[in-house]
């Protein structure tokens, strides 16, 4: 319970960035599992369509970690090798 107005404030504003960090990490984290499925699909029988798809998926989620870091969500360091892993990944194949 809190004793004062500046108090109450700040639980709501704890709060406000509670759920915008925790829409940001779920969300990059969920299209990283989709990225590494797809991937998974496309090294098993490549078509051009998979391709684009993973292309699409990279570039979404180099925009979260980017909208992320620019919030200080992400630490730059840390949405950098995210980001040097999942290319090199799907530089591999």
């Amino acid at each position: 319970m809190a004793n004062s107005k500046s108090a109450e404030k700040r639980i709501k504003i704890n709060k406000r960035n509670y759920l915008q960090n925790k829409y940001y990490k779920t969300s990059v984290r969920t299209l990283i599992k989709r990225f590494f499925q797809t991937l998974e699909v496309y090294k098993n029988s490549p078509s051009t369509g998979e391709k684009e798809n993973l292309e699409n998926l990279l570039s979404s989620i180099y925009s979260l970690l980017d909208k992320g870091t620019k919030k200080k969500i992400f630490h730059k360091n840390a949405a950098a090798r995210k980001k040097a892993k999942l290319t090199a990944h799907l530089k591999a194949i």
